[in-house]
């Protein structure tokens, strides 16, 4: 259970939002709604723990997030709107080299076949600095076809994408969630994601 009380956001001068409430339990989607620099991605780095809001807590499993340190980092995967891969890397490289990273176990045909389900077969060993932004986005997201941890964070995970690699995410979101697992997304598109409850927040 992810769990949020009274959060306040605050850039310089500046309120991005304040009295924030919300509650996640299993198989449920937080959709986070709003205009560019309306602090979206700054609620998804304070869920990470990255950042402290200026006031409120956030609880996983009832206990402060702060307290609970590498032991809520492990049960979490956060996937930014930046790539976060390595350009002279291959999409194996780079998806190895993430799951290593996250001291996660992977091994080399369960990348291969991640890579296929979200459409790279035959680009598994090209560098990514010659794949195009769709592709380079595609690499990135095939950590997902592998990842169990139960808490999912997603920053535009549909960026880039074209229709085809929007269901098949979607696919994968929807999946984990029927696991019993959770998910905060932003997104500026509308994409049916199956999931015994879908909420949105939207930040003003």
């Amino acid at each position: 259970m992810l769990e949020a009380s009274n959060i306040e956001c605050v850039r310089g001068e500046r309120t991005l939002f304040s009295h924030v409430d919300f509650r996640l339990d299993g198989g449920e989607l937080l959709d986070l709604q709003g205009g560019n620099g309306s602090g979206k991605t700054s609620l998804l780095r304070m869920i990470c723990g990255l950042s402290a809001p200026a006031n409120g807590e956030i609880r996983w499993r009832g206990e402060l997030i702060g307290k609970l340190g590498e032991d809520y980092r492990r049960e979490l995967c956060f996937l930014g709107h930046h790539n976060a891969i390595k350009e002279e890397l291959t999409p194996l490289e780079n998806l190895l080299a993430s799951a290593k990273l996250a001291d996660e176990i992977l091994d080399a045909g369960e990348a291969l076949d991640a890579l296929e389900i979200v459409g790279l077969a035959g680009r598994e060993d090209l560098a990514c600095r010659y794949l195009s932004q769709g592709q380079k986005r595609r690499v990135a997201l095939a950590r997902l076809v592998n990842e169990r941890r139960a808490l999912w964070l997603l920053d535009e995970p549909y960026v880039a994408l074209d229709a085809a690699a929007v269901e098949l995410i979607a696919g994968l979101i929807g999946a984990h969630l029927q696991r019993g697992g959770l998910a905060v997304l932003t997104t500026h598109q509308t994409v049916n994601i199956v999931a015994g409850s879908v909420r949105q927040l939207r930040l003003n």
